[in-house]
C-alpha cells in the first residue's frame, strides 16, 4: 500500500522510519524504481536503523550517525536498544542549490508520566543538533524528517529548534490539510490502541518535517498534508502513524539583496531562551546520570554478593578434604546448580556494569558538552548586555541579524 501510495504521489523526496526489514526496503526499491531512482538503506544495530530514503533526485552522498544512547538491552519488549537508533544524512542537488536531507528516529516515550527514557532520549535531540549543525554549514537548504517521540514543546524538542534554527511545517504552512492540530498519532488509526496515547485521548503530534534556507536560499511551506487513519478502498491504515507531505518552495537569491529575513525576537531574547532551555536539559542529564550511577552501584553489589556466595560454595566443597573421613554434606547436584548460578550472576552483573559505565559516559560527555556550550551562551549574553544600550547591534552583508549559534562560535 505504502509503495502504491507513493508511485502515485510522486514525492521529490520520501523519508521513511521502521523499515526494519530489509526485504521491505529492496521491495520499496523495486516498486519505485521509476518514480524514485535513486534510494539508500541506513544499516545499524541488530534489527537495523530503519531508515530509508528514496528520491528522484540523485543522491551524492550519505552518512549515519549512530546516538551513543538508546535505551538499555534488557528492555527487549521495547526493542529500541536493538534498532540502533540513528540519524541519516543524505547530500542532494536541488536545481543547482545544495541540499542536506536528515531522516531520524528517536527513541520512544513509553510512559509520559514515568519516562525512564527522557535522559536518553534529550541525548538524542542533543547529538541531532549538534550533527545538522556541523553537517549543514555548506548547504543551501536543510530538510530534517522523521518520527522525534516529542511534542513541540518537550524538552528534547525546543533544545533542537532553538539551537539549529529550524522551522516546523506545521506551524509554517500556508495551508494544512489533515488530522486536527497536525496530530500523527491518532486514536482513529486501527493499529493504536488508547493505551498507547494516555493522557491525551483524541492524540499527539511526535512526527515532523522540519527546514531551513540559508543566506543564498529562502524556503517556504506552501502546502502540508496528513493521512487521516483509514485509507480509502482499503481495510487498514499504511502505519500506526501518520503520513505527513510537505510542499516546500525554495527561492534562490544574491545574498547582498536579502533583508526580509527577520525575526521577531531580539539576540538577546534568544540567547535567554536558548541559556533556559540549555539549563534544562542538563538538569535532565544529571538525572540520567544519577539513575545510571544507582544502577551501577546495584549490579556491583550484586555481583559482589554473586561472588561471596561461590567462595561460601567452594569452603564448604573443600571442607572433606581438610577433616579426613568427613562426607560432603551436600549432593554433587546441588553444588553445580549452585555453581552455575553464581557464575549466572556474575556474568549478568559484569555486563551490566560495563553497560551503566559506558551510558555515564555518554551522560557525562553530553553534560560537559552542554556546560561548555551554555558558558559561550552566558558570555554572549553578557556582551549584548553591555554593548546593547550604547548601539544597535550590526547588520551581516546579507541583512540577517547576527545569529547567536553561528558554528564557528
Amino acid at each position: 500500500m505504502i509503495g502504491e501510495m507513493l508511485c502515485k504521489e510522486q514525492h521529490d523526496i520520501v523519508l521513511l522510519q521502521e523499515v526494519w526489514s530489509e526485504k521491505d526496503f529492496l521491495y520499496l526499491k523495486t516498486k519505485l524504481t521509476c518514480t524514485h531512482p535513486h534510494s539508500h538503506y541506513f544499516k545499524s544495530g541488530v534489527l537495523g536503523s530503519g531508515l530509508a530514503i528514496f528520491s528522484k533526485h540523485r543522491i551524492h552522498d550519505t552518512f549515519l550517525y549512530r546516538y551513543s544512547l538508546n535505551g538499555y538491552p534488557y528492555m527487549a519488549h521495547h526493542g529500541d536498544w536493538f534498532g540502533g537508533k540513528a540519524v541519516g544524512m543524505a547530500i542532494l542537488n536541488l536545481a543547482g542549490l545544495t541540499a542536506n536531507v536528515y531522516v531520524t528516529h528517536l527513541h520512544a516515550e513509553y510512559s509520559r508520566e514515568k519516562d525512564s527514557y527522557l535522559s536518553h532520549r534529550v541525548v538524542q535531540a542533543w547529538e541531532l543538533q549538534q550533527f545538522i549543525r556541523h553537517t549543514s554549514t555548506a548547504a543551501d537548504v536543510v530538510i530534517v524528517g522523521g518520527d522525534l517521540n516529542m511534542h513541540p514543546q518537550d524538552l528534547g524538542c525546543r533544545l533542537l529548534m532553538s539551537y539549529t534554527g529550524l522551522r516546523d511545517s506545521y506551524v509554517e504552512t500556508a495551508k494544512f490539510d489533515g488530522c486536527e492540530n497536525g496530530m500523527t498519532l491518532i486514536a482513529d488509526n486501527l493499529f493504536i490502541s488508547k493505551n498507547d496515547l494516555f493522557p491525551f485521548e483524541k492524540g499527539i503530534r511526535i512526527d515532523y518535517i522540519l527546514f531551513k534556507g540559508s543566506s543564498k536560499t529562502d524556503i517556504y511551506c506552501d502546502f502540508m498534508s496528513t493521512t487521516k487513519g483509514s485509507v480509502p478502498g482499503h481495510a487498514l491504515p499504511y502505519s500506526d502513524h501518520e503520513a505527513l507531505t510537505a510542499e516546500l518552495r525554495l527561492e534562490s537569491h544574491i545574498p547582498a539583496q536579502t533583508g526580509s529575513d527577520k525575526t521577531q525576537d531580539t539576540p538577546t531574547e534568544k540567547l535567554a531562551e536558548l541559556v533556559d532551555t540549555l539549563t534544562e536539559a542538563r538538569t535532565e542529564v544529571k538525572v540520567g546520570l544519577h539513575c545510571a550511577e544507582r544502577m551501577r552501584y546495584t549490579a556491583a553489589r550484586t555481583g559482589v554478593m554473586g561472588l561471596a556466595l561461590l567462595f561460601l560454595e567452594l569452603a564448604i566443597a573443600a571442607v572433606p578434604c581438610f577433616a579426613l573421613g568427613a562426607e560432603q554434606p551436600f549432593p554433587r547436584i546441588s553444588f553445580y546448580l549452585l555453581a552455575a548460578l553464581c557464575f549466572a550472576i556474575l556474568l549478568t552483573t559484569f555486563l551490566l556494569y560495563l553497560f551503566y559505565t559506558m551510558e555515564l559516559k555518554s551522560l557525562q560527555g553530553a553534560e560537559d558538552q552542554m556546560r561548555l556550550a551554555a558558558g559561550s551562551l552566558q558570555e554572549k549574553l553578557r556582551g549584548f548586555s553591555v554593548t546593547q544600550p550604547h548601539s544597535v547591534p550590526q547588520r551581516s552583508p546579507d541583512g540577517e541579524q547576527p545569529c547567536a549559534l553561528d558554528p564557528e562560535e
